[in-house]
């Protein structure tokens, strides 16, 4: 019997490094379900595990995009269906892991958006607006997607709203076709006081290696400010600060209210979803996932 583990939780929280242990200890391989590091040249600010990190467990779905393309949810779930039938092709179990909610809901329930073609004229006239104005907006026009989306990402906030206009009703979802395969939700907990300092902690070792030079890099190959911003959190803070409008200090500091804002959203997002197993630790984590396979073993028999 396929079966399929997910690891879900917020940034920091551990979840590269216990699905690099579960792989190695169950025959797994790993499928990223991270908005931002399917895309090139976007290492350092998205936490994109190394070749050396990854103990030569194979990973998909990490640099399958061209930052200068938006990269869709549709386009997630096409390809990692084609990563989930490589890992059974080879007997292995497949792990998501990743902190993206609505990647993961898209490949294993099978849910996607409406296909809404763009309206440029109503995108013309919402791109006048701020982050504020947008989320307003959207608040009205469908409260359950405003519970869950970056309020600060004007690039999604008009997409919303573009969709809930053209469908005239709240933006889930026409079409849902489940995984026909036994999934294993894992959850990493992690205090809250010790996940900020982690947060925190990270978000300088970022700067430390080069964020920065990461950013110039990008908008020297071509990706236009603009497009960087659309990223958000930190690669919007310090796209403004090499822009001159605003200081390294209030970079640093917009990027770190900002990557505790979407932790937040993160946990809202998971803690709807009556399925994820919470643990704290690696002992946890592989007593679950022995009792989860050996279910499979009973029902072979």
């Amino acid at each position: 019997m396929k079966k399929i583990i997910v690891i879900v939780g917020a940034t920091a929280s551990g979840k590269t490094g216990l699905s690099i242990k579960l792989a190695k200890a169950f025959n797994g391989e790993v499928i990223s379900a991270d908005s931002r590091q399917v895309y090139k040249q976007m290492d350092i600010g998205t936490a994109k595990i190394t070749k050396k990190e990854m103990e030569r467990i194979p990973h998909y779905l990490l640099d399958v995009a061209s930052p200068k393309k938006k990269f869709t949810v549709a386009q997630y779930r096409k390809l990692g269906a084609k990563a989930l039938k490589a890992i059974f092709k080879k007997e292995k179990i497949p792990i998501v892991c990743g902190g993206t909610g609505f990647y993961i809901q898209a490949l294993i329930d099978g849910i996607v958006m409406p296909e809404v073609k763009p309206n440029w004229r109503l995108r013309k006239e919402l791109e006048k607006k701020t982050a504020k104005e947008l989320f307003e907006m959207l608040k009205k026009a469908d409260p359950r997607r405003a519970k869950n989306i970056d309020k600060n990402n004007c690039r999604r906030l008009i997409r919303a709203i573009e969709i809930a206009v053209e469908t005239k009703e709240p933006v889930p979802i026409l079409k849902s076709n489940p995984l026909p395969y036994p999934v294993l939700f894992l959850g990493v907990q992690k205090d809250p006081k010790r996940l900020k300092k982690d947060i925190e902690k990270r978000f300088y070792l970022w700067l430390k290696q080069g964020l920065l030079n990461e950013i110039k890099k990008l908008r020297k190959s071509g990706v236009s400010w603009k497009r960087i911003e659309e990223f958000g959190m930190h690669y919007k803070a310090f796209a403004l600060y090499l822009q001159n409008k605003i200081t390294k200090e209030q970079a640093e500091e917009k990027s770190l209210r900002e990557l505790w804002q979407y932790t937040k959203r993160q946990a809202t997002w998971f803690k709807r979803d009556k399925r994820i197993v919470w643990i704290k630790n690696w002992a946890q984590a592989k007593k679950e996932t022995k009792i989860f396979l050996s279910k499979e073993e009973k029902n072979k028999n």
